[in-house]
């Protein structure tokens, strides 16, 4: 619905989608809205309403979320085809042998119902139940606390994995800056010892009270205490953080009490600026003693750590941009008068506006290689005359009509020359808890890890080595910005020379690539062993998303806290959302919700890896039940002159897909290859479910091969062994039946939990016991007989044992990679 100004004497609303005029007019206004000329006589008051309902930010970059269906099933749905096609040509087979005499058509749905069993009905039953089992697990383990599984369709999509894409602010660090390092190019100061700089600030103050005008007569070397004092001060004062008092009690005048309070309140204050990292460097100064406790327009004042407040008229701030890299602010000392212009910004920038040093290089490389986001502090003194000449060129310079950015920019870059190099600063924006070995352990499983951030290129670039996302010794190709499909080519034919190495790109750059050569840049990136791309839209997040999909036909997995990751995670084949400090709408669009990152490592490597491996076991073994029996009836129909007569009906068909065999096969649902701690302690493992051999056409192929095989022996043998009644034929082949399934699941559990075994006597219990009551399919006078033991046994021991053998053989000549961990 559309949102309407009250603006009082109002007499027009238009809703439009740009701003096109918010005034009062006192004379008659010709204005053009869409193309359409309205005139509106004096005193007219026209609101605009702008980007509503659908055209809002947020909703134009939601995209409506798919279905999501796990490759598991796709495969499944593909043999399960195949099986239809089995029974088609079996019955029409059976058929054909029968010489199509009399009604055959009539023969031919009589043979598609003997044989439908080959359509294995109950494998959806079974499936969802499994996936609702191994939620209900996930969200069960302790080691991955606050876990929620939102879907019960794609839990094993968790064990196919190539791609994760992943944001990086709340994703994979805290979104919490901390300082951690001061370098004044002879000693530097570290978190163990930042009580030094406190003790010198003490004294500093002590000695020197800010009210006695110093001296300004050139010293021949400063003291460590006097330029770790004007390091602390300039970053106190070059920023722009605004001190913010609330009331805990929430009544409305005691806030604009706190305000005005020049006794400000310690525990009532907050600091709001544009970047967290601002806000890192005055918390530390107000660790060490100097605070920031009030911020206007003209002023701000500092609390000394005796408790004096020390005023600073500013009077002119430099903001910071991307060009410059830098910010600065000239301040007025109240009580001396003195002038001093303050500078923080990039090394790169920095380097050629101080005084020529050996040191700043050197440490700047040093602590980006442990992770930290740098920034050079400079000052520079100025007299009154030369503030007053600044001025006067610099008013100038903004009221230019032509090239007034150069011009102020050239006006400014007259200041910074020569400047004193105070200090580095580190700050670090913590990463979260054992993001490094996750990551490390992601690599190694042979996910390809993408990180997609609309922060700028520097910082994403930090903590993508911070974080370990690029390893140390690996070559960076930073991707240079390109507007044209030139440059693109040019920067393409660049890349491609390099081997082995990481890229990052600006989301501009990426669009341009992908405009004009889509195909060679997503080839290009996709041998990388990772990408960091910078400056991402929401919707461009969504579009590597799908472009991952389509050109490469893996798997992808999408990882973030907030809502500019919603469409990313709903346009993977597997969404993970982190509650983080933005709130859960990611987590609540997202198919896995979890607390930490490094929760991801378990979530794939354990639990993507059962859910997978077990869902496969369990489809196969269900086609196998049902092929087993149809192969029996096709046995039977071909000896009796391809009658289309059943072989088992009423009970014993119901039985045999649920008391009979249901729980067994079902317990393959808790079957694991490998400990949780060996799979973790090897994500080298992982790699081999990406292949997709635990379900394949060979697999299927080797299970209908098994099924043929047991089916013939079972049938052939009963009719073999059988005495004098049909009867006995039922009995002898159907209890060797129920027999070799519950052997079967035995050869095909990995790992024996406590529930297999009483699922396995439970399923032969109710067998036995149904028995006693089945006069009309067992004769009990003959199925106690040792004659029955004996040739029941007989059966069953030749359809299991050779693939018993078989598989003892496997094993010892070809064993799965994890067989040998856990030998």
């Amino acid at each position: 619905s559309n949102v309407f100004l009250t603006i009082k004497n109002l007499e027009i609303v238009i809703t439009c989608r740009f701003l096109i005029l918010l005034s009062y007019s006192s004379s008659t206004h010709l204005v053009k809205i869409h193309n359409q000329p309205f005139l509106f006589s004096p005193g007219t008051v026209i609101g605009v309403v702008i980007y509503t309902g659908k055209e809002t930010r947020s909703v134009m970059n939601t995209s409506n979320p798919k279905n999501k269906v796990g490759l598991l099933d796709l495969e499944l749905n593909q043999l399960t085809k195949a099986l239809f096609l089995a029974l088609v040509a079996l019955s029409v087979v059976m058929v054909t042998l029968q010489g199509f005499v009399g009604p055959w058509y009539r023969n031919l749905f009589r043979f598609l119902l003997l044989f439908s069993y080959i359509i294995p009905i109950s494998l959806r039953v079974n499936l969802d139940m499994g996936k609702a089992a191994y939620g209900w697990m996930i969200m069960k383990d302790d080691n991955i606390p606050g876990t929620v599984v939102r879907t019960s369709t794609i839990p094993e999509e968790l064990g196919r994995l190539v791609y994760l894409l992943t944001d990086k602010t709340g994703t994979l660090t805290q979104n919490e800056m901390i300082f951690k390092r001061l370098h004044l190019g002879t000693v530097s100061y570290g978190t163990d010892t930042m009580d030094e700089i406190q003790s010198h600030i003490i004294n500093s103050y002590s000695q020197h009270p800010p009210s006695e005008k110093q001296s300004s007569a050139p010293k021949v070397r400063k003291t460590v205490s006097s330029r770790i004092h004007e390091a602390v001060k300039a970053i106190a004062l070059c920023h722009n953080v605004t001190p913010v008092y609330e009331s805990h009690a929430g009544v409305s005048g005691e806030t604009e009490y706190a305000e005005v309070d020049q006794n400000f309140s310690d525990e009532n204050r907050t600091y709001q600026a544009s970047s967290p990292d601002e806000v890192a460097l005055v918390q530390w100064t107000e660790s060490v003693g100097l605070t920031l406790v009030n911020r206007d327009l003209t002023s701000m004042q500092l609390k000394s750590p005796g408790g004096q407040i020390l005023t600073y008229y500013i009077l002119q701030v430099f903001p910071f941009t991307s060009e410059s890299k830098r910010m600065g602010i000239i301040v007025r000392d109240e009580s001396t008068g003195e002038i001093t212009f303050y500078m923080k910004g990039a090394d790169v920038a920095m380097s050629t506006i101080v005084q020529y040093n050996d040191w700043l290089e050197e440490e700047c490389g040093n602590m980006a290689r442990e992770g930290l986001r740098t920034l050079v502090v400079a000052k520079k003194s100025l007299t009154e005359e030369q503030y007053q000449d600044f001025e006067n060129r610099y008013n100038q310079a903004k009221l230019s009509i032509h090239d007034r950015a150069l011009k102020v920019a050239a006006v400014v870059e007259s200041l910074e020359r020569e400047m004193e190099l105070l200090c580095l600063t580190g700050v670090e924006d913590q990463l979260q808890a054992d993001v490094r070995p996750t990551l490390e352990m992601l690599r190694n499983a042979g996910i390809k890890i993408w990180m997609l951030t609309g922060d700028k290129l520097e910082t994403a670039t930090c903590i993508a080595k911070s974080s370990h996302l690029v390893s140390r010794t690996q070559d960076i190709h930073i991707f240079r910005p390109v507007i044209s499909r030139g440059e693109a080519h040019l920067e393409l034919n660049a890349f491609r020379r390099k081997h082995d190495c990481a890229l990052v790109i600006s989301g501009d750059s990426l669009e341009v690539c992908l405009k004009y050569y889509e195909h060679e840049f997503v080839e290009l990136a996709c041998q990388c062993p990772a990408v960091v791309c910078c400056r991402c839209s929401p919707t461009q997040k969504a579009h590597i998303v799908k472009l991952l999909q389509h050109h490469t036909g893996k798997r992808t997995c999408a990882i973030g806290d907030g809502g500019n990751d919603v469409s990313m995670i709903q346009a993977a084949d597997c969404g993970i959302g982190i509650e983080g400090k933005e709130g859960k709408q990611a987590s609540l669009a997202a198919d896995f919700s979890i607390t930490q990152f490094k929760h991801i490592g378990r979530l794939l490597m354990v639990h993507g890896r059962n859910s997978y491996k077990r869902s496969a076991a369990l489809g196969q073994f269900v086609m196998h039940r049902g092929l087993i029996i149809s192969t029996m009836q096709a046995v039977f129909s071909s000896v009796f002159y391809f009658a289309s007569i059943p072989l088992y009906q009423g009970f014993l068909m119901v039985g045999y897909a649920t008391i009979y065999t249901m729980f067994p096969v079902f317990s393959l649902v808790l079957d694991q290859d490998v400990k949780p701690e060996m799979a973790l302690l090897y994500p080298e493992l992982y790699k081999d479910l990406t292949k997709g051999r635990s379900l394949s056409f060979k697999t299927f192929l080797i299970w209908v091969l098994i099924s043929i095989y047991q089916g013939g022996i079972l049938m052939y043998g009963a009719l073999l062994l059988f005495e004098s009644e049909f009867v006995h034929v039922v009995a002898i082949s159907f209890t060797a039946l129920i027999l070799t399934e519950l052997l079967m699941v035995a050869l095909t559990i990995r790992t024996w939990h406590w529930l297999m075994v009483v699922a396995e006597f439970f399923s032969l219990g109710c067998y036995v016991a149904s028995l006693a009551f089945l006069n009309e399919y067992f004769d009990v006078a003959f199925i106690t007989t040792v004659t029955f033991l004996w040739k029941v046994s007989a059966i069953t021991v030749v359809s299991c044992l050779p693939l018993y053998i078989l598989k003892y053989l496997k094993r010892k000549f070809s064993p799965p990679s994890y067989s040998k961990l856990t030998s």
